[in-house]
C-alpha cells in the first residue's frame, strides 16, 4: 500500500522536516542533466548487458529515476529485448493490464481491433502528459516502465520527460501547500470506465503525491475528462501550478524520438508523446511493460 509521507517522521518528504527535505533536494539537484543527450546509455545486447553497461544505466537512474538505452536490436520483434533488459533491473512483476497481450506485454500501434478506438495509445494522435496506470488500485501501482521501440514513425511521435522527483521539488520550492494538497487521498479522482452501461473499471480516489518504501510515486493525467480534480481553491491552485511547470521551458524536461532498437526504462517518470505520422508499409510499434516492482538500483 501507498503510504503518506506525514505518516514517516524521518521521510525526505515530510513536510515537517525541511532539514531532511533540503539535504535530498541539494543532492537532487547537484549535476542534474541539462540536455536529453545525458541520459542515453548505448547497450550491445539487452539479452545480456555487461558490466559497465548495467553501471551506467544504474548511475544515470539514480540520479533522474529513468534511462534511454540505445540497442543494437534494430527492429528485431523480439519481446524477450524488452523483458529480458527489464528483469536484469529485478523487474519482474508485471502489470497484465487490460491492453496487454498474453504475454503481459503491450504492443503500442495503430489498431482498428473493436474496442481500442477508445483509447488513444492505440491512435496516431498526441497523448498528453500522464504517469501509466495512474487509473490501477492504490495497491497496484505501477513503479517502473520500459517502452521499447521495435519501428519509429515515419515523422513524429516525440516523447517528453519529466523525472517526477524533480516535479515535486519545483511544486514544494513554490509553495508546500501545493505538495499538501496533492498529497491529500481525495485529491483526485479517476472517473469509473464504462462502456455500454457495463463498468470496466470502477471510479479511483487518492493522492497525486506519495511514498511507497521512502520512496516517492505519483499518479497524475492531464486528460480533463480522465480526472476530477478536489474542488478547493489550494488543490485547484496546484494543479493548476502543475499544468504550467509541465507546458513551461524548465530544464528538467528532455524530449526525444525513440528509434528501432531503443527503450525509455523508467520509475515511472511523466511522459507525454507527440502525434505522429506512420508509414503505411512499415508502421510504429512500441512495446510497453508495466511493472508493479521499482527498478532495483544496486552494484553487483
Amino acid at each position: 500500500m501507498l503510504e503518506q509521507s506525514s505518516m514517516i517522521e524521518n521521510s525526505d518528504f515530510n513536510l515537517n522536516n525541511t532539514s531532511a527535505y533540503e539535504k535530498w533536494r541539494d543532492q537532487k539537484l547537484n549535476n542534474y542533466p541539462q540536455k536529453a543527450e545525458q541520459l542515453i546509455v548505448e547497450i550491445n545486447d539487452p539479452l545480456a548487458l555487461s558490466q559497465v553497461e548495467r553501471d551506467k544505466i544504474i548511475e544515470c537512474c539514480k540520479k533522474t529515476n529513468m534511462v534511454v538505452y540505445v540497442s543494437n536490436a534494430g527492429d528485431n520483434p523480439d519481446k524477450r529485448l524488452a523483458s529480458s533488459l527489464a528483469a536484469q533491473f529485478s523487474l519482474k512483476s508485471l502489470d497484465k493490464n487490460m491492453g496487454a497481450d498474453d504475454d503481459g506485454i503491450t504492443s503500442l500501434q495503430v489498431s482498428n481491433i473493436s474496442g481500442r478506438e477508445r483509447y488513444i495509445p492505440y491512435s496516431n494522435k498526441a497523448i498528453h502528459w500522464h504517469t501509466d496506470g495512474y487509473y490501477n488500485k492504490l495497491s497496484q501501482q505501477i513503479h517502473a516502465l520500459n517502452l521499447h521501440c521495435v519501428r519509429a514513425a515515419k515523422s513524429g511521435g516525440e516523447n517528453a520527460v519529466m523525472d517526477h522527483e524533480i516535479t515535486y521539488i519545483r511544486l514544494r520550492e513554490k509553495n508546500p501547500d501545493y505538495i499538501k494538497a496533492l498529497m491529500s487521498t481525495d485529491a483526485m479522482i479517476i472517473p469509473a470506465n464504462i462502456k455500454d452501461d457495463v463498468i470496466i473499471r470502477p471510479a479511483r480516489k487518492g493522492p497525486v503525491f506519495s511514498v511507497y518504501n521512502n520512496k516517492l510515486h505519483m499518479r497524475y493525467t492531464a486528460r480533463p475528462k480522465n480526472v476530477i480534480w478536489k474542488d478547493d481553491e489550494i488543490t485547484q491552485a496546484a494543479v493548476k501550478a502543475l499544468d504550467n511547470l509541465l507546458h513551461s521551458d524548465d530544464s528538467a524536461i528532455f524530449r526525444l524520438t525513440l528509434q528501432s532498437g531503443w527503450g525509455l526504462i523508467s520509475n515511472n517518470v511523466l511522459h507525454d508523446r507527440g502525434g505522429f505520422e506512420d508509414d503505411k508499409h512499415s508502421p510504429r510499434l512500441l512495446y510497453r511493460l508495466r511493472y508493479f516492482d521499482s527498478l532495483l538500483l544496486r552494484q553487483k
